[in-house]
């Protein structure tokens, strides 16, 4: 097995198990009641990255690439930001027509019973974010490790708030521990899923990187905008901390960016 595989099956486990354990922090209570209180700044920390990663590393570098591996587009770029678009699109799709009960980040009271339809559509509607996900981190790392690096931290930094709500909402159903263990359990497959499938198919496809990756950030793009920072200003009042955590988020991103690219660099 080569390093590269190796590296992108670690990112993938581990951006799963983050699932995992947003859901099973449900229990004990304690331990729920403290993370419920925090999760507004881990989802205005992660918007920050995320949107920080989106705009300075992913859409410069999906410019990039196409460039240099189609030298009639360089004086268009249609096809790349329509991919772009399509990505958003096609989660605005499946998160809010197909699964129109999903909110990301959404702290439902488990004594509120919501049907079990519900509770399935959210699972179903984040199964093809989580899957993008995988993608993004597998087409950003076959491009430049630096930056597979960097939006495998945007994701992990979402992993959490995603498994807790999914489990919240298992819980608001009437479910119980094991269903709130496969939810979160099916939901993180799907991120080591699509790590795999794009690794398997992108080194057999040459150019598939350079379609992935736009339509990769059209879905990054609307977790972090469309996902994340609604659901910072709708739990976060008129706290400020909440905001600046946006900020801080960005802060993150350019530290992380600077310690790996000045480590990797050598």
């Amino acid at each position: 097995m080569d390093s590269v595989f190796l590296q992108l099956l670690a990112f993938g486990l581990i951006a799963g198990l983050g699932n995992v354990l947003g859901g099973a922090i449900l229990f004990p209570t304690r331990f729920r009641t403290n993370y419920r209180s925090s999760l507004k700044y881990l989802l205005a920390l992660g918007a920050g990255f995320m949107l920080a990663v989106t705009f300075l590393e992913i859409i410069p570098k999906t410019i990039s690439l196409w460039q240099r591996s189609f030298p009639s587009a360089n004086e268009t770029l249609f096809v790349p930001m329509l991919l772009v678009l399509c990505g958003y699109l096609l989660t605005q799709f499946f998160e809010h027509t197909i699964a129109p009960h999903f909110h990301l980040g959404e702290e439902l009271d488990e004594e509120k019973v919501i049907s079990s339809r519900s509770a399935y559509s959210g699972v179903g509607g984040l199964l093809m974010h989580t899957f993008f996900d995988g993608v993004s981190i597998a087409a950003s790392s076959l491009i430049d490790v630096r930056i597979g690096f960097l939006v495998f931290v945007a994701v992990l930094l979402h992993k959490f708030p995603e498994g807790f709500t999914i489990g919240s909402m298992m819980l608001a159903a009437g479910k119980g521990r094991r269903e709130v263990l496969i939810a979160t359990a099916l939901i993180g497959s799907a991120t080591l899923f699509g790590v795999l499938a794009f690794y398997f198919i992108g080194t057999n496809i040459g150019f598939s990187v350079a379609y992935a990756l736009p339509l990769a950030c059209g879905v990054t793009l609307y977790v972090a905008a469309s996902d994340l920072i609604p659901e910072v200003n709708h739990h976060g009042g008129k706290k400020p901390l909440v905001s600046l955590s946006v900020f801080a988020g960005v802060a993150l991103f350019f530290g992380i960016h600077s310690l790996v690219h000045e480590f990797l660099a050598h």
